[in-house]
């Protein structure tokens, strides 16, 4: 009986069962809506790259794109889940009426048993299972199927085998994925059939009697027969894999194609092998008459046998005991394979090498400093230096910046190229006073205008002198579009067009708005586009925000290389996209390359480390894309250009004869324009690219060479010297320069660079290349190769020159006097009458300036240098002479140049020493932070200066002289324009000449 008495109350009974109906009917509605969201989320992935896509009329490149990714994934998936499950089914099919009464098989029953209600699903889950996978797999092969398809003939043949180039570039990579496909699906086939053979008795472990039934025998050596068939597949391939086989060798870092050894003792192997797995495939289909593993397991044992001694021992003993004790005659015929393939492969197979003295044997010093103005356009202002200064002088509003890195090009005034340092004043969000979602994305959206200076000339404070500059930007580049919305540090999304305005530029008078009304950018307007991009962007506000309105759009994907990389995913991008002006908008000019790893002989290099120097270093923005991508093939097929405005991506067909762009022009048909529709004016701003420049550049290091047995030794083998004006020990990028090489009338837009011996410091060769379109000789590579009976001073050598002059290191100590730094600008060489011009800018950053300024200039010539004011001052010293359109010098000794006779002018000398005080006030008060009497220094200069150029223009014309006010006004500055000549001490520096 229950104790009925007088406890306390036991409460309310707690019942624990199932969730009661509220609760089911939330979990599944929790559960559906989740469902729900998660379909959504990808809808709006895919939605919005719809969108994306045919707002830059690419929509194309998707769809094909898409298409082949989802017929590769449903064929491949459903050819995987088919060869799994019949083989399932089969197995199970082929499993014996009874099984036999052991322990084994009555642990087993209680496994048939569970599963017998869920065979079917349980057959369709494994089956989709593997499905995805191999379709998942094979969706990413898209690109290797669509250059099977559509591959074109390279017109030429590997020289051992004698197929097309098309054979190794486009047929072979599909052949291996079907290879390694047919590969997983008989694996998989295997051990799902044993398996299920296992599970219904066909096959025992511990059972008494057979091992395996008769059945269960046929099908699995069916399954093995048709592995070995492919591996004899495999075999058959390897033979021509074998010209695209990389190794390492003696004298390369990599060596592509075939050597002595595999000619004469792996093709062979492969070939006997191939005979050997076919035999054994044979034996193993012969067990479905035979009914016995016995002859199938001996030719099994035999072909590893046969692996292991034909295709492993015999080629290493071939190796050791042929090639080594004769390696240069052995291996000579197939190095000269090499280094005809890879000279084709990479361009350089037109390099034009020529013998260079490297020491001057002209004894005219006048003849020599004219020229060396004759030989180059010496280029004082270095792009990878002055971009404080641009930013100091033209960032005019916080929210612009410039990039790090300013770009070189080439622009026209009265006829004369003028090589030029452009950046753009582009949108800085970390700049803007008040951030905030509206701030961020619907009031600050683009940048204004470009910055353009000379490259070649400063003015009288060191600073640039600028062709286009101001808010708005005004100056020689005319009208044109300057609202930049697309460009390197545009990397957020923002909203436009709508009922929000935007800052377009303050001035004086305030902000002035704009809305945007170009063709670029996703409608906004309609819910659905808005819903997506909510989910899309994790951003809830794009929804309901009513900033957005009746013309919205929505601007991503903006930087260049991005927009170019996403139309065009099949090309490998420049690191360097550059602006220009032209036909009245700013447009983005990005290099972009065809490449592949399939060219036959010829040798492979991974790009990210091939391009790689100081300058990627430091900015990971200017790297090449594809990092990783080890190519033996690489062509610049495609110039693409950006509008800044509207963000308009546009494909040129460049390389009309690469049969890799024509592949991909079949795939992807209207993507890429004719050659012929660039215009003159674009085409005067297009240039040879640094990337491809730089993978040529170190292929040349061993690729120069012609003959196979200086290859062989190494002896000719060269590197790129570090960058000598710093110490990241990172190579030196090459640099853009107007110049001229010794079979040249005149000078050409180059890209140059330097060689060293290797492990060596001094310089063995100079390399150029015309980097102009347009012109005949673009793309010629030159390089200059220097005796190596001579020694002539590389990069580093020169610097380590310049630091241990005593007179330049204590100019350089003072320089660096309170909190000022200095910066070495870029060392450029010139070839100059059989010898090497070397120039350096200098720069500082004094006192309160936080910006470089150029303050001197170091030249080297023959052992001699200089480290004056100006260039034409540093010219003048390292020569002994001036230049023949000025006065001669006074008197010539101790390699100095003496100010002309004109200078003597008492008015003039006495102008000029007003000027060297006011200098050396103005240093002085820079050291003590005193700013104002900073600018009371720099007012007096330039009256003295004024003061100088006036006496010298009427003293020329007393005498007759010719040039007048502006000849004087130089030789009174003492340098190429009386601009350039003041506040680094130029006219300080005249002044102590000729006291």
């Amino acid at each position: 009986m229950p104790d009925r008495g007088g406890g306390p109350p036991t409460g309310p009974r707690i019942r624990v069962g199932r969730p009661s109906r509220r609760v089911r009917t939330l979990l599944m509605t929790l559960g559906v809506l989740a469902v729900l969201g998660m379909a959504f989320t990808m809808f709006a992935g895919f939605w919005t790259d719809w969108l994306w896509y045919r707002s830059v009329h690419y929509s194309s490149v998707f769809t094909t794109t898409l298409w082949t990714k989802i017929g590769l994934f449903f064929v491949f998936g459903l050819l995987m889940a088919l060869a799994v499950g019949f083989n399932i089914w089969l197995a199970h099919r082929l499993r014996p009426p009874l099984s036999a009464m052991s322990m084994e098989q009555q642990n087993l029953d209680r496994y048939r048993m569970g599963i017998a209600p869920y065979k079917k699903w349980l057959l369709l889950g494994i089956t989709a299972l593997v499905g995805l996978i191999a379709g998942a797999s094979a969706s990413g092969q898209w690109r290797t199927w669509l250059m099977w398809v559509n591959g074109v003939s390279f017109g030429q043949k590997d020289p051992q085998f004698k197929l097309d180039v098309a054979f190794y570039a486009f047929d072979l990579p599909w052949y291996r994925f079907l290879l390694g496909f047919g590969f997983a699906a008989v694996i998989i086939s295997v051990i799902a059939a044993a398996l299920t053979h296992y599970l219904y008795g066909g096959l025992r472990v511990t059972s008494p009697g057979a091992r395996a039934t008769a059945a269960a025998t046929g099908h699995l050596s069916v399954l093995l027969g048709v592995f070995v068939a492919l591996k004899a597949v495999a075999y058959w391939l390897d033979r021509y894999g074998l010209a695209v086989k990389s190794s390492d060798f003696k004298a390369t870092d990599s060596w592509t194609g075939l050597r002595y050894v595999d000619a004469n003792a792996y093709l062979p192997a492969k070939t006997i092998l191939f005979c050997i797995a076919v035999i054994c495939a044979l034996l193993f289909f012969a067990t479905l008459w035979r009914r016995t593993w016995q002859l199938p397991v001996i030719g099994f044992g035999l072909m590893v046998l046969s692996a292991i001694l034909i295709g492993g021992l015999y080629p290493a003993l071939v190796q050791k005991f042929q090639v080594q004790p004769n390696e240069q005659a052995k291996e000579a015929p197939y190095v000269a394979k090499n280094l005809a393939a890879t000279r084709e492969a990479y361009g350089i197979e037109g390099t034009q090498v020529s013998e260079y003295p490297g020491v001057s044997e002209t004894k005219d010093k006048t003849k020599l400093r004219d020229d060396a103005d004759d030989a180059a356009s010496i280029r004082i202002m270095d792009p990878n230096v002055i971009s404080p200064t641009f930013q100091q002088l033209q960032q005019m509003r916080n929210y612009y910046a410039f990039p790090t890195n300013l770009d070189v090009d080439r622009y026209s005034k009265d006829g004369k190229d003028q090589d030029t340092v452009i950046g753009l004043r582009e949108l800085n969000l970390a700049g803007i006073p008040k951030k905030n979602w509206i701030n961020n994305h619907f009031r600050y959206t683009h940048g204004y205008g470009v910055v353009a200076a000379k490259g070649t000339e400063v003015d009288s404070e060191g600073r640039p002198v600028f062709t286009e500059s101001n808010l708005p930007s005004e100056g020689d580049l005319g009208t044109y579009e300057q609202r930049i919305y697309y460009g390197e540090k545009t990397t957020t999304y923002s909203i436009v067009g709508g009922p929000q305005k935007e800052i377009d530029y303050s001035d004086d008078s305030g902000e002035k708005t704009f809305s945007y009304t170009g063709d670029g950018g996703v409608d906004l307007s309609n819910p659905i586009n808005r819903a997506a991009y909510a989910a899309a962007f994790s951003e809830p506000q794009i929804l309901y925000s009513g900033a957005i309105g009746e013309g919205s759009k929505i601007l991503y994907n903006r930087t260049p290389k991005e927009r170019v990389e996403a139309v065009a995913p099949w090309l490998t991008i420049d690191g360097d996209a550059y602006p220009a002006v032209v036909d009245g908008r700013i447009q983005w000019i990005v290099d972009a390359y065809t490449t592949t790893n399939g060219y036959p002989y010829a040798s492979r290099t991974t790009l990210g480390d091939t391009t790689a120097d100081s300058l990627t270093a430091a900015n990971d923005q200017r790297a090449v894309v594809a990092q990783q991508n080890q190519v033996n093939y690489i062509r610049n097929s495609v110039k693409a250009t950006v509008d800044a405005y509207s963000g308009d991506v546009k494909l040129y067909q460049w390389d009309t004869e690469d049969p890799v762009l024509k592949t991909w022009m079949k795939a992807f048909p209207n993507t890429v324009q004719d050659k012929d529709e660039i215009s003159d004016e674009l085409m005067a701003h297009l240039r040879y690219p640094q990337d491809l420049f730089k993978v040529q550049r170190e292929l040349l290091t061993r690729y120069h060479v012609k003959d196979a047995n200086t290859f062989l030794s190494g002896s000719e083998v060269w590197q790129v010297p570090d960058d000598p004006t710093n110490k990241s020990g990172d190579a030196v990028p090459p640099y853009y320069l107007s110049m001229k090489m010794p079979d040249q009338d005149q000078q050409a837009f180059s890209l140059t660079t330097t060689f060293t011996p290797n492990g060596r410091d001094n310089l063995s060769a100079f390399m150029a290349v015309d980097a102009e379109a347009g012109t005949e000789g673009y793309g010629k590579i030159r390089i200059l190769k220097l005796p190596t009976s001579t020694t002539v001073n590389g990069p580093k050598q020169v610097q380590s020159q310049f630091n241990s002059e005593q007179d330049i290191a204590e100019s350089i100590r003072l320089l660096r006097g309170g909190d000022s730094e200095v910066e070495y600008g870029n060392l450029l060489t010139v070839p100059l009458d059989g010898g090497l011009l070397y120039v350096e800018p200098v720069y500082v950053r004094g006192g309160d300036l936080k910006y470089p300024l150029l303050r001197k200039v170091l030249v080297s010539y023959g052992g001699n240098t200089a480290f004056e004011n100006t260039l034409d001052e540093a010219l003048n010293k390292v020569f002994g002479a001036q230049a023949a359109d000025t006065d001669p010098p006074a008197d010539e000794g101790e390699g100095t140049t003496e100010p002309p006779p004109t200078s003597t002018n008492p008015t003039v000398r006495e102008a000029l020493s007003d000027a060297q005080e006011a200098f050396d006030a103005g240093q002085k008060a820079l050291e003590q932070k005193d700013l104002a009497a900073y600018a009371k220094a720099q007012e007096d200069l330039e009256e003295a200066l004024k003061r100088a150029e006036a006496a010298q223009a009427k003293a020329d014309q007393d005498a007759g002289g010719k040039n007048g006010d502006d000849k004087g006004g130089d030789k009174a500055g003492g340098g190429e324009s009386t601009p350039s000549a003041t506040p680094s001490g130029d006219t300080g520096g005249g002044g102590s000449d000729s006291g």
